[in-house]
């Protein structure tokens, strides 16, 4: 049953058997781990693509949650961009009030803060959150809900703006999110965020997008009549490059705005190419599993030739990758990644070991499978002596190639 309106969900995807992909592990730990049943589905109703099982917030979520927002120079960038034009655009009256939803280190909240704007971040994540505040953000620790966005109306009035990244999609409990939203929500405030975006994860192959995080995958066709249910409507979107392809959408009271001409001419493309219909979501699980499969043959063609691989970057969606096609430390020996929290553990599920960034020169790798290849463009740059002595980088995304 579709969790945004009740409707039918038709299973397209199945990924098997994963395991949560921040969980990394020590190596005296791997019998303790948690795993779950990723199978995915379509809402023959509102079109929402969706998990068919729900792995408990708490487990994802906590105090030694490793990923940060500003481990990327690009993300940097990004977050610092958005919250000025969140100012920009939507900041508006003498004491304008922005609330971010996962705000995880407060990298964009650190800019809006800068320019001197009432703020709060809610992040349930304390180790984040702690990073946020030494930087001087103001921040909530809880899981933003309904009875959350009450009690901050209350303490700090209304917001102008509310917004998230790469968070919306992680909560299956929408209509407490959007309960909360209005609460929280000044008459003529927006509710902007921005995620995954369910066009390019088909068009790129990027199944790697679909972990335990991840709970949907947006279509401007399936947030359009999410708002519609919870007295919302879709005004705005816009496509971004960042993680691989996501959209920025902005929610306001329905009939409060005139939806923009970029969310018609959205919705249409998706209509045109089918993207909800089931015969392209078949389609679409096909490639999953050929390019899998393509994957593990070219690494086991290279160990078998006596090259030396690793991997680069630990990422959360590199373990759907690795349990869905198999590939552990005889095909990857080693991945490397910058973040200490991931240091010296063991990746999800496959348990390949992950070591510090600083390892990698002495390594001396022929060939890297890049896992963070949304960050293909900045970690190439970064790492130009690696092509300079003749390694070259593996890539899965689109397909399987060599650069």
């Amino acid at each position: 049953m579709c969790r945004i309106c009740g409707g039918v969900v038709n299973e397209f995807l199945d990924l098997g058997r994963q395991p949560l992909s921040d969980a990394f592990v020590e190596p005296d730990e791997t019998a303790d781990e948690f795993y779950y049943h990723l199978r995915v589905g379509v809402c023959e109703s509102c079109s929402m693509v969706q998990q068919l099982a729900e792995v408990p917030r708490e487990r994802m979520f906590h105090d030694s949650y490793p990923y940060v927002s500003s481990g990327s120079v690009r993300m940097r960038e990004h977050f610092t961009r958005t919250a000025h034009d969140l100012l920009e655009r939507e900041s508006t009256g003498s004491d304008p009030f922005i609330v971010e939803i996962g705000s995880n280190d407060g990298t964009m909240l650190a800019a809006v803060r800068a320019a001197g704007v009432r703020h709060l971040g809610v992040e349930p994540c304390g180790g984040v959150a702690d990073v946020a505040r030494a930087a001087g953000v103001r921040v909530r620790s809880a899981f933003f809900e309904e009875a959350v966005g009450a009690e901050i109306a209350a303490q700090d009035g209304p917001a102008n703006v509310v917004f998230a990244a790469n968070t919306i999609c992680h909560i299956p409990y929408l209509d407490s999110i959007f309960r909360g939203i209005d609460a929280l929500l000044a008459p003529d405030g927006v509710f902007v965020f921005e995620d995954p975006y369910l066009g390019d994860v088909i068009e790129k192959n990027s199944f790697d997008q679909i972990y335990d995080e991840h709970f949907y995958v947006f279509s401007a066709r399936s947030v359009q009549a999410m708002a519609r249910r919870f007295g919302f409507e879709l005004v705005d979107v816009r496509r971004l490059p960042v993680h691989g392809g996501e959209v920025r959408y902005t929610l306001a009271r329905a009939g409060a705005r005139t939806p923009s001409a970029a969310v018609a001419a959205l919705v249409a493309s998706e209509d045109a190419r089918g993207l909800a219909e089931l015969s392209t979501l078949h389609a679409f699980a096909a490639e999953v599993d050929r390019i899998s499969r393509d994957l593990v043959l070219q690494l086991e063609k290279l160990r078998d030739s006596g090259l030396r691989v690793a991997g680069y970057g630990a990422t959360a969606k590199s373990a759907t990758v690795t349990n869905y096609a198999g590939i552990g430390p005889d095909l990857v020996p080693c991945v490397f990644d910058t973040t200490p929290a991931k240091q010296g553990r063991l990746m999800p599920g496959s348990h390949i070991p992950v070591r510090p960034a600083e390892e990698f020169a002495e390594y001396g790798a022929d060939r890297l499978l890049l896992f963070a290849w949304n960050h293909a463009e900045e970690i190439i740059a970064k790492e130009k002596d690696f092509a300079r002595g003749g390694g070259r980088w593996l890539l899965y995304v689109p397909e399987v190639r060599l650069l």
